[in-house]
């Protein structure tokens, strides 16, 4: 037993290590521990390591330099220590594989392990605990460090992506008259609407507010400290512009219009490389699978070999593949749009008054009080209890009562219904299969049999896809389609509003104004946030109302725009020209960027039929027309060469290995074209259906 309590104590360390992350107490422990061995060093590196020091301000990472490095040291001592014991026994493992290895395969008297000295032995395994422990260190090491760097680095693609919204945010608000210091501090409080750069200029803003900095020198430091060289510059010409008293609003213009260009050059950028990967999906995952199994199949049929292969490219490496091409598509794409996904609906609580976190706080605060005043904190803990649970299962009950509109809202929860439904029916389908042809349980355990039952669970598994992806891309159509509906009229009702409040009505008027007139998708929405005013409620109110209801990034940003420019002024009317003009700019980019798609999309269905067409030509053509053993046998009943190998059960092997090489090429390629004409994975739901229902529809119909 004492030869294995290292590797006990090592084990004993790792699990210590993986649980840091999840206990609070624990990671303040191990900071303290870490600075109180390794704190003296990581100061004194402070000044060497500059660019790791920069990299922790970059990424927003909470600690300071020394208490980040001293935790590395600690983190990599502890590799080490554990690296090196597994080493040592990896190394003694070697030797003692060696010894076997010269036993099974040599005849030598002494294996080469034993003929080692003992100091010899002993230089062998301390050696392969010190590389093994030196790798683990250096890695560890180098993983600390690189993980700021790669935060910082997916802050500065999101800062750029979303600098241009920022930029018309400022300038709006400049332009109804508001100080920059308040544009800075209302900007850094909507981080949920405007993102990274947000966050930079909210420490600009705790800069100023907590440590007396005058604005000049705390943009300075953002501008040192920011991982973009974008904001940099915005930084640099905006300091400059502040310090010479020139016109703010009009700097604010300039830049805006400066990156309303380079927004337009880089969707160009952008649709050259999804047109060539458009063409390299093609060629890779379409007619690259096509080649190579039109070539292993001629092969496999004439010598055999390849169906073990051919199995694992289709269930395997061809998911896999794709799965990585999305994955990869997806990183652009969220880059391009700078965070300008599609946010999901909030469940709303219609039925119920529900009181906002704040106002529960201080009504629990309120209880808490009186029942500290009458001695009874139990009782204030409990009421605390309840309301908190209350507030959680609230959305439960919402998605119970209404169902429909939780759906709507959030069409991912529809798959919570659908997905035990289309199990269920496999289960019920398969379980009748299986009585039906009285099989047993026992008969499953054999890969013959198994292999024979697959084309009778076929259809099953087919048929509730088919229901599992169609239900889901009908109600995500229906959805997406409403809220491009709303977008599209966004302009419309934002150059309205502008139009009537610079006639001289105020924004209650103008809204009734607008409530009146044709808006498209908008109509309705307006109309319910004309009725909220009229009731009584404020106009930010209703306005807040307008937003929780949508829930799209351009209504969002449109209402906290309007709603802080209208405490700052009454003459919203170049506000919100700005407004329509950002919306306008958006909606048509985004229009271009889907007429120039579409071509892709086309690519990708016309490789799909081709590789369907080739796919059922080799199933019903070519297989059917290779003899097997029992057409192809000699004289004396011998096989001549190696094409008798062949057998129907071979033949039946491929036919529907064909059959699921379409379905999942159908299944991929659907996704694919969602991801790629759309910029949304869920989008590729009603291509994938489609697809799937044509392959299993063209071989239901020829095979």
């Amino acid at each position: 037993m004492l030869a294995y309590l290292p590797l006990v104590v090592g084990g004993v360390l790792l699990v210590c290590l993986a649980c840091v992350p999840l206990s609070d107490a624990l990671t303040r422990a191990v900071r303290r521990l870490a600075i109180a061995l390794f704190g003296s060093l990581a100061r004194s590196r402070e000044h060497v390591n500059r660019g790791h020091a920069r990299s922790l301000r970059s990424a927003h990472v909470s600690r300071p330099y020394a208490a980040y490095a001293a935790v590395t040291y600690l983190y990599t001592a502890v590799a080490v220590v554990v690296g090196s014991i597994l080493g040592l026994y990896l190394g003694a493992a070697g030797l003692l594989l060696l010894d076997v290895l010269d036993a099974q395969l040599t005849e030598a008297a002494v294996p080469t392990a034993a003929s080692f000295t003992a100091l010899e032995l002993f230089a062998v395994v301390a050696l392969a605990g010190a590389t093994v422990g030196l790798l683990a260190g250096v890695s560890t090491y180098q993983y600390r460090w690189l993980l700021p760097q790669y935060k910082a680095g997916e802050r500065e693609r999101f800062i750029e992506n979303t600098l241009q919204r920022n930029v018309a945010f400022m300038f709006a608000l400049s332009r109804s008259g508001m100080g920059f210091t308040k544009i800075l501090r209302i900007l850094s409080g909507n981080q949920h609407v405007y993102g990274e750069t947000a966050a930079e200029f909210g420490v600009t803003v705790r800069d100023i507010d907590l440590f007396g900095a005058d604005v000049i020198n705390a943009l300075r430091r953002t501008g040192r400290r920011t991982p973009s060289e974008d904001l940099q510059e915005f930084v640099e010409n905006l300091t400059s512009v502040l310090q010479s008293g020139q016109s703010v609003s009009a700097f604010l213009r300039n830049e805006y219009d400066q990156y309303k260009e380079e927004a337009e050059s880089e969707q160009q950028r952008f649709l050259e490389l999804l047109s060539t990967l458009a063409e390299g999906y093609v060629t890779v995952f379409v007619a690259g699978p096509l080649f190579l199994i039109t070539i292993l199949v001629v092969i496999g049929l004439v010598s055999g070999g390849t169906l073990g292969f051919l199995r694992a490219f289709t269930y395997l490496i061809l998911p896999l593949g794709t799965l990585g091409f999305i994955v990869y598509l997806d990183t652009i794409t969220s880059d391009t749009q700078g965070g300008d996904g599609e946010q999901e609906a909030e469940v709303r609580y219609d039925y119920v008054t529900r009181t906002p976190d704040e106002v529960s706080t201080a009504a629990d605060g309120g209880v808490a009080a009186r029942a500290v005043e009458s001695d009874d904190v139990e009782t204030a803990a409990r009421n605390h209890g309840r309301l908190a649970a209350y507030n959680d299962l609230a959305p439960v009950r919402y998605a119970l009562m209404h169902p429909v509109e939780t759906i709507t809202e959030r069409p991912v929860w529809l798959l919570v219904v659908t997905a035990p439904l289309a199990v269920l029916s496999i289960a019920v389908r398969w379980g009748l299969t299986l009585g039906q042809r009285d099989l047993s349980l026992l008969a499953l355990v054999d890969p013959a049999s198994l292999e024979r039952l697959l084309p009778v669970f076929d259809d099953a598994v087919v048929q509730a896809l088919l229901f599992l992806i169609g239900t889901f891309a009908v109600v995500w159509e229906i959805r997406k389609r409403r809220l491009e509906a709303i977008e599209r009229a966004v302009p419309d009702f934002l150059d309205r509003l502008a139009s009537t409040n610079e006639a001289g009505m105020p924004i209650v008027a103008s809204i009734e104004r607008v409530a009146n007139g044709d808006l498209g998708g908008l109509n309705e929405e307006v109309d319910r946030t004309w009725t909220d005013v009229r009731w009584g409620a404020p106009v930010e109110a209703a306005l807040k109302r307008f937003e929780t209801r949508v829930r799209t990034p351009m209504i969002t940003r449109v209402v906290t725009l309007t709603t802080n420019a209208m405490s700052a002024t009454s003459d919203l009317a170049p506000v919100l020209r700005i407004a329509a003009d950002e919306a306008q700019s958006t909606q048509r980019l985004k229009r271009e960027r889907r007429n120039e798609l579409v071509t892709y999309l086309v690519v990708i269905y016309l490789a799909f039929l081709v590789f369907i067409a080739i796919i059922v030509a080799l199933d019903t053509i070519f297989v059917p027309a290779i003899p097997t053993a029992d057409q192809f046998a000699g004289p004396a009943g011998q096989s001549i060469g190696s094409i008798g190998q062949l057998t129907d059960e071979k033949k039946a092997a491929y036919s529907l290995l064909f059959f699921h090489t379409a379905l999942v090429q159908a299944v991929c390629s659907g996704f694919v074209a969602g991801q790629m004409s759309e910029t949304d994975i869920r989008s590729g739901a009603k291509h994938a259906f489609i697809m799937l229902a044509v392959a299993y529809g063209i071989f239901l119909f020829f095979a």
